[in-house]
Formats: structure tokens, C-alpha cells, sequence
């Protein structure tokens, strides 16, 4: 594995997962893989789960890391060729990405989308100036369109606490009070077709996902249909795609409660947090028996440790 960008990178799905359950027995197996090596993790947004858990992985494998949060911690970046530096931006990311990347071994970025300029989201416009300009593996730890380490992440509890081969897993639009990416959907999505379930979208018109990420999902716009006989609801807010980054309609009614989850197959609740509770989960849903948020959490840990391993492993 020479970059963690997207699922492409990602021969056998089914079988990362397994390795990142696997390495759950003994976290500090392989810490000879990186001892005397560093990872950067870039920051260009708010994270919680992310930045603890990837630093922590990269520490079980005995690497050092170092954290930066860009334009905060460090000068602010210019990412247009040709710019005439003349406003706010101090360092044109021909510069900073490659100094950065003499300090490090594996870095790790996180930049959300502007969710103004689909086209320029969609290309993936900050992750691939960094690609550009940078001689190291490069780990996406959530991108303008995807979020491959929480997938990997889902995909893996998903396999830790199914009760059958195949399970139904849910992918259900909730509500926001602001619109949100659709990152950590569209990744989802992707992983899931990837991968032996059987994988059903629900949302409200309009808040269709690219087809290049939905691809062969079953798409239901009655959300009671679609929790019928149900083994895992994964509820996520996002944004219209087509109006793009907007709010379409109230929908309030897309909650998910107690009532509805009687409508599954008794099934495990997923997030990948934070949510707002009440708003898009009712409290009882979230503390109930069946809520895997907090196992889910914990497993970023080593989803992330899998991918290090695997890229320390070419280097």
C-alpha cells in the first residue's frame, strides 16, 4: 500500500477489516515497523476521534508523530499555481508540502470540502496539491468526498458484531441543524459495495449522492421500507449533492427513535460522531444496548494501526 486515499487503494476489503480485528489481540506487535520513523498529521479542520486515534496508532507501531493544525499552527497556505502572493497567504504549498515532507515519513491529512464549489471539492483540490508536492506515503484522514479510515473502521464492526454472512446494513439520512459534507456517505457507501452485505440508502428526495459513490446501493425514499428486517442502521447527516451543499426541506421526521429501530431486525445502531442528539438520535436509541458508537469509536484506533502497518511495511 503505497497511499491510504480512498477504497481504490484497497485490494480485499473484507480481508483489511479482518487484519484490523486481528491486531486488536496485541496492538504493540509490530512496533519495530516504526521505530525511528515520524508521521505528520496535518490539520486544515476540527477533529476529535481522527487525531487521537491515528496519533495513537502510529505510536502502537513505535513511530513518532507530530501534529500540526495548518493556518493556525503554521503560515497560511496558498494552493493556486501562478498566484501572486500579495493577500493573506504566506507559504505556497509547493513549499510547504515539500519541506513537510522532509520531516516525515507518512503523513497524514485532513481538509474538509468548501461545499460552494462542487467541482473544485469533488477534485479533491487540497488533497491533491499535497499529492503533488510531497515524496511519502500520504494518508487521507478525511478528504472534500471521503473519509476512508472511518469506512474501514464501519466495515470492520459491522464484521465484529454480525450475526450472519450478509447482513442488512442501512445507510439513513438524518437531521441537521446545518449542512454537512458528504464525506463520510459517500465513503461508506463505497466501502459497502465493495463488500459482501447487503447495502440500502435511505433519505429524502434530493438528497441523492453522486452515483459514483451510491453505485449498486438500493435506493428507498420511504425510511419505514427501508429499516424493515434491518441487521445495522449507520444514520448520517449530509447535504444535497445536486443543490449542492444545501438544506432541502425540514424533514425533522427523519430522526432516528426507538420507534423506528423496532422496525429492524433488532438491530446494532451506528455513528461515526459527533451527532447532535435529539436532533438527528433520540437519547434512548443512542444509550441503548444495541448502540455501537462507542465500540465503533474505538476501533479507529485500528483501522488506522492496519494502514500504517501496511504502508510501513513498503517503506
Amino acid at each position: 500500500m503505497k497511499n491510504f486515499l480512498s477504497v481504490k487503494d484497497v485490494v480485499n476489503t473484507e480481508l483489511l477489516a479482518q487484519q484490523a480485528i486481528e491486531l486488536k489481540q496485541n496492538r504493540f506487535a509490530f512496533k519495530q515497523l516504526g521505530e525511528n520513523k515520524t508521521m505528520v498529521l496535518l490539520f486544515l479542520n476540527s477533529s476529535l476521534r481522527t487525531r487521537i486515534s491515528t496519533q495513537k496508532a502510529a505510536q502502537n507501531l513505535g513511530m513518532n508523530t507530530i501534529i500540526l493544525n495548518l493556518n493556525q499552527d503554521s503560515w497560511q497556505m496558498e494552493y493556486e499555481d501562478g498566484a501572486i502572493m500579495n493577500g493573506s497567504t504566506v507559504e505556497h504549498i509547493k513549499e510547504g508540502a515539500a519541506v513537510i515532507s522532509e520531516y516525515a515519513d507518512i503523513i497524514g491529512i485532513r481538509a474538509f470540502p468548501t461545499l460552494i464549489d462542487k467541482e473544485k471539492d469533488y477534485s479533491e483540490y487540497v488533497l491533491h496539491k499535497f499529492l503533488e508536492n510531497v515524496k511519502v506515503p500520504v494518508v487521507n484522514m478525511e478528504s472534500a468526498t471521503v473519509h476512508p479510515l472511518q469506512s474501514l473502521t464501519d466495515l470492520m464492526t459491522i464484521r465484529e458484531h454480525t450475526t450472519k454472512p450478509k447482513p442488512k446494513v442501512v445507510l439513513t439520512w438524518a437531521p441537521h441543524i446545518k449542512p454537512l459534507p458528504q464525506c463520510v456517505s459517500n465513503s461508506f457507501a463505497e466501502w459497502m459495495n465493495k463488500s459482501d452485505i447487503e447495502f440500502v440508502i435511505t433519505h429524502p428526495e434530493g438528497y441523492e449522492l453522486s452515483e459514483h459513490f451510491s453505485g449498486k446501493a438500493n435506493i428507498i425514499y420511504n425510511q419505514e421500507e427501508a429499516f424493515e428486517n434491518a441487521d445495522f442502521i449507520y444514520a448520517k447527516n449530509w447535504s444535497s449533492y445536486t443543490d449542492y451543499g444545501q438544506i432541502i426541506g425540514n424533514h425533522t421526521d427523519w430522526k432516528i427513535t426507538d420507534k423506528m429501530m423496532q422496525l429492524t431486525n433488532n438491530a446494532k445502531f451506528m455513528h461515526c460522531l459527533p451527532t447532535r442528539r435529539n436532533i438527528e438520535v433520540a437519547d434512548d436509541v443512542l444509550d441503548s444496548n444495541n448502540s455501537l458508537v462507542i465500540k465503533q469509536a474505538a476501533n479507529r484506533e485500528f483501522a488506522a494501526q492496519i494502514v500504517l502497518k501496511n504502508i510501513l511495511k513498503t517503506i
